[in-house]
């Protein structure tokens, strides 16, 4: 049944011998997912669900994300019997427009929807639909807040909000945002692709050139989504957690180090030194200067940032993500016989694995200020060819 299925993404549909959907499911690669489901180890849902099959349906999309929208769509409408067994109904999310001047979307639970402009779902797993939400939200920028709170929220400086807390859009180009959203999640991209070209010729028409700019990055992101969100391996396999550590002598030969792990691997090829700038600088200043300095190099995001230190030293990596325009979570690892993690921790990963990674990056910047001091102190024949600094 898997010869004719296609290597592209969408969603495939497993039917009994009646006809009716018992499964639907999702893959970035149709026949290679579905094959997987008649060899090598499998668990028992998986065997009854291949044995229940006797004939399987597929819809192609152009990426991922809207394999996800549209397997969404196909769990509401067939309520497939190995979709929902043994799940309970109210712990799949939803996403929410709110029925509000200045709407807000919101993910939620079935027990928690009250009155709603639109409702799209269910979604099976939150991880998948929450990170699909960051992807739309960077083409689309909403509120999950009440609009007038006088102060410019947390995601405003990110450019995620476009902000309804500041009063500093129009309720008329906000409903267009929202409508936008509307129209992806019923699965019309094409149609608001057109919609947004044709707003694209007329602010060009009448000299608007940065607002068809903005639309022109807008139909670019939709045409080119990224899908390597939704992609994440299991088990924090292939999630890219970044280690810094400052090292320097009274404030002398500064350095900053950055370690970096692949879930528990370390990945020592992509470990990176930097030559703090300037003097008198204090642990935050320095350690905000490394992760600005990360941020405008053209490597791949991290999931998660940890920086030794404590509080303080996490509020100042904080700070230099937003003045970055970047969104990634950040824990402090505090060294010592207490040792322990100061933080909310992402995606289950552990506490060796975040402590080892600390290691990491303090034995990787202690190496690199060592041989700055043997530098210094022999010249540069001793300590010149052991490695490039950032």
């Amino acid at each position: 049944m898997t010869e004719n299925l296609p290597q592209s993404s969408g969603v495939y549909l497993f039917k009994d011998g009646e006809g009716r959907v018992i499964y639907v499911g999702k893959a970035a690669n149709i026949k290679r997912r579905v094959s997987s489901y008649y060899k090598g180890k499998r668990d028992t849902k998986t065997e009854r669900i291949a044995e229940s099959a006797k004939e399987i349906d597929f819809i192609e999309t152009e990426t991922v994300l809207e394999a996800l929208i549209e397997e969404a769509h196909l769990i509401k409408k067939h309520k497939p019997y190995y979709n929902i067994k043994e799940k309970d109904d109210r712990s799949f999310l939803y996403v929410v427009i709110t029925k509000e001047e200045y709407p807000r979307v919101l993910l939620l639970r079935e027990r928690e929807i009250g009155e709603a402009r639109s409702v799209f779902g269910p979604f099976v797993l939150s991880s998948e639909i929450r990170s699909a939400m960051k992807v739309i939200r960077k083409i689309f920028p909403f509120s999950t807040h009440k609009a007038g709170t006088g102060k410019p929220c947390f995601h405003y400086q990110l450019g995620l909000c476009p902000g309804t807390c500041t009063g500093e859009i129009s309720k008329k180009d906000y409903m267009k945002e929202i409508r936008n959203i509307e129209l992806f999640f019923k699965g019309k991209k094409k149609t608001l692709i057109s919609q947004l070209k044709k707003e694209m010729k007329k602010a060009s028409s009448d000299l608007e050139f940065e607002r068809a700019q903005d639309i022109k990055r807008k139909i670019d992101s939709l045409i080119y989504i990224q899908d390597t969100v939704l992609l994440k391996k299991k088990k924090n396999e292939g999630v890219r957690i970044e280690g810094y550590d400052i090292s320097n002598m009274s404030g002398k030969l500064a350095v900053g180090a950055m370690a970096v792990f692949s879930g528990d691997v370390p990945l020592k090829k992509e470990y990176r030194m930097f030559k703090i700038r300037g003097s008198g600088k204090g642990d935050t200043e320095m350690i905000k200067e490394v992760i600005k300095r990360r941020l405008k190099r053209d490597w791949e995001r991290p999931s998660l940032i940890l920086v030794d230190g404590g509080v303080l030293q996490m509020r100042s990596v904080e700070e230099a993500l937003v003045e970055e325009g970047a969104e990634i979570p950040v824990v402090a690892s505090v060294k010592g016989e207490k040792a322990r993690i100061i933080g909310k921790v992402p995606f289950k990963i552990k506490k060796n694995t975040l402590l080892h990674l600390q290691e990491e990056a303090h034995r990787f910047a202690l190496n690199y200020h060592r041989r700055l001091r043997e530098k210094e102190f022999y010249g540069d024949k001793k300590s010149n060819s052991r490695g490039a600094t950032d």
